[in-house]
């Protein structure tokens, strides 16, 4: 009777196999968070998009971003380390980007100037603007990413898919730092 009562109440499906097929793959989150910060959350590319910046220095800063955050995320892309690794560069992203748009810096200060000059001065955040750039940047993929699961897998599988995306991310990392010579 235990026996039946225990697969009646649908806690059975939680030891499943099939259930950790329905999370999201370790290495899809991070191809996710680093396009978001390579992308969504760089200054240069909304810079070129307004027309005022090259378009091979924000190809350069996407591709050094993105492959930086994409190294950095698959070293720490097991179950437990990869929701706390994100939220941390997605609110640090999210906070140089504001600093960035907000004092009118160059894009060149992210890789040549004092790290003090990036983020922006505490009063700013007094601005609606500001509010809603960290808010865009940064929560709501905050919320999005911990409300997603990530997939179970075995320890050899998982390290392999580490490992692989740490060397495409440094290829990327490499390409980027190639562009802005």
């Amino acid at each position: 009777m235990a026996l039946r009562l225990f697969r009646t109440t649908g806690y059975s499906t939680l030891l499943m196999p099939g259930e950790s097929r329905l999370a999201t793959h370790p290495a899809m989150l991070v191809l996710w968070a680093s396009l978001w910060l390579g992308v969504a959350s760089n200054v240069a590319v909304w810079r070129w998009l307004g027309g005022t910046l090259e378009w091979r220095m924000a190809l350069a800063s996407v591709l050094v971003i993105g492959g930086g955050a994409g190294a950095v995320f698959s070293i720490l892309g097991w179950r437990r380390t990869l929701k706390p690794a994100v939220t941390v560069a997605l609110v640090a992203g999210a906070l140089v980007a504001a600093g960035l748009w907000s004092q009118q810096l160059p894009v060149q200060t992210l890789w040549q100037g004092p790290p003090r000059t990036l983020l922006p001065a505490w009063t700013s955040f007094m601005r609606w603007d500001v509010l809603l750039m960290v808010l865009v940047l940064a929560v709501v993929p905050i919320v999005w990413l911990w409300n997603h699961g990530v997939r179970r897998m075995p320890g050899p599988k998982q390290l392999q898919s580490n490992l692989t995306g740490a060397m495409l991310a440094a290829v990327a990392f490499g390409c980027g730092l190639f562009l802005l010579r």
